[in-house]
């Protein structure tokens, strides 16, 4: 389908050469020609008027109209009276696109999807998005339209310290705050800040996101070693026989397993840190989402000179919106703004002034309080279907964020299992592809309920419930 343009004097990059000897006609000619033949020019595509042509090429509008009749007349271009004239259709050789690189394509599920790690995008405050941004367009001063400070527009980092300050426990003022864009250029920022500080390794959780945290660690010319996780949370003693400067957690709600670092667990970390002049790297990523247990405070409150916490809206808001936040001890803050400032000047500043805005106005914790209760009324409809059709299997993870995970029996197939739900439209995850190095505590799937209604939770398990008391 062509491209309508709105004016009806689209431009068109054509160069006339005055000093060329060759004619303008004839050069106008051939560039469109050329611009046809290799498809710059869509079929249907809509060209200037021959007046707007002409202005803007500094020609005569007889040249410019004799042009057109010219190319009409080999059939490079179409014309009806009252209309504009385009491009015809079948003129147009497209040149052979190059093959993308090769992507998985998300599969789709007719019954239901288990998937981890998105939050419901049909819950994302669209009218309240919206009415930030028109509030931020309507009284930002023009200043907040040019270049903002690499690291972030001051009052929402601010904002942001004050906020983390009450709801996270973090120890943290304005200047220690960095707005990144998304949780992803948080975590590459901060790896190479240490790994220019002398940190040539990175232990990560072990099962975990490991693939993903070995690239970026990979990027920042660090190696990456994983670290095994137990009911308690990370393993401190297996840790330090590594020789890792530096660890990515996620004590709050440890992906995927869903268990909490352990309040001595946290303690020996620290300690290590210490020991070892490390580096604590937390993920905070879903601890806004709790349900049946007493709020766990962010890991950077207990020692924030050796913790660099993660943060991001993309469970809380949407992944669309890709802002997130660093919060770092003052030694690292210099090469942090310093990376970010080459990386992309900044993140964009009226997005962060609507953020900002959302939170000021009270509305950002409206919209939490909704997710929070829209969340546990799917927690509590996937136990009480899981009760319904597979009672003797275990469940846990559940006491935080918008996954779980279901033990199978033991000696259960994960990817058999996987294979013949998918067969019947539900899409499930194993937890063994997780790991690295420890191996499996036994079957699990990790069944994520942030993007899968109540309905769909429903069928979803009811489809597969023989496939799970069979194991």
């Amino acid at each position: 389908m062509p491209v309508e343009w709105a004016d009806w004097g689209p431009e068109l990059l054509v160069t006339i050469d005055r000093h060329s000897g060759a004619g303008l006609r004839s050069q106008l000619e051939d560039q469109m020609r050329d611009a046809v033949r290799s498809g710059r020019l869509a079929g249907g595509e809509r060209l200037p008027s021959s007046r707007e042509l002409a202005r803007a090429l500094g020609l005569s509008r007889g040249l410019v109209q004799d042009c057109y009749a010219q190319l009409q007349a080999e059939g490079y271009l179409t014309s009806r009276p009252g209309s504009a004239t385009r491009v015809a259709a079948g003129a147009v050789v497209r040149p052979e696109a190059p093959s993308p690189a090769s992507r998985p394509a998300r599969p789709r599920h007719a019954v239901a999807d288990f998937r981890h790690g998105v939050p419901d995008l049909r819950l994302a405050p669209r009218e309240d998005w919206a009415w930030a941004v028109r509030e931020v367009c309507r009284t930002a001063p023009n200043s907040a339209f040019d270049y903002g400070d690499p690291i972030g527009e001051p009052r929402l980092r601010e904002v942001l310290a004050a906020y983390l300050r009450r709801v996270r426990a973090v120890a943290a003022t304005a200047d220690q705050v960095v707005v990144c864009t998304g949780m992803a250029q948080a975590l590459g920022l901060v790896l190479r800040v240490l790994a220019g500080d002398g940190v040539d390794t990175l232990a990560f959780e072990d099962p975990g996101a490991g693939v993903s945290t070995t690239e970026q660690a990979v990027a920042a010319g660090m190696a990456a070693v994983p670290v095994p996780v137990d009911a308690d949370g990370l393993d401190v003693a297996a840790l330090d026989r590594t020789p890792a400067r530096a660890v990515l957690v996620t004590p709050a709600h440890q992906w995927p397993t869903g268990v909490v670092l352990a309040g001595h667990r946290r303690q020996e970390l620290i300690a290590w840190a210490r020991r070892r002049d490390g580096v604590i790297v937390e993920d905070d990523y879903d601890a806004e989402f709790r349900y049946d247990r007493d709020p766990v405070g962010s890991l950077q409150g207990l020692a924030p000179d050796r913790v660099v916490s993660l943060g991001t809206v993309s469970k809380s808001l949407a992944p669309a919106l890709r802002l997130g936040w660093v919060i770092a001890p003052e030694r690292l803050l210099g090469a942090l703004a310093g990376g970010k400032r080459v990386a992309d000047r900044g993140s964009p500043s009226l997005d962060q002034l609507a953020l900002l805005t959302l939170i000021e106005s009270g509305r950002y914790d409206r919209h939490l309080r909704r997710a929070r209760a829209e969340y546990a009324a799917r927690r509590k409809t996937l136990l009480a279907t899981l009760a319904a059709h597979a009672p003797a299997l275990r469940v846990t993870g559940l006491a935080a964020g918008f996954h779980a995970v279901l033990h199978l029996p033991a000696g259960a197939d994960e990817d058999e299992l996987v294979r013949q739900a998918g067969r019947r439209g539900v899409g499930l995850y194993g937890m063994a592809r997780m790991h690295r190095a420890a191996p499996p505590a036994g079957p699990r799937l990790v069944l994520g309920f942030g993007d899968t209604p109540k309905p769909a939770i429903e069928a979803g398990i009811a489809a597969i419930a023989d496939l799970l008391q069979e194991g």
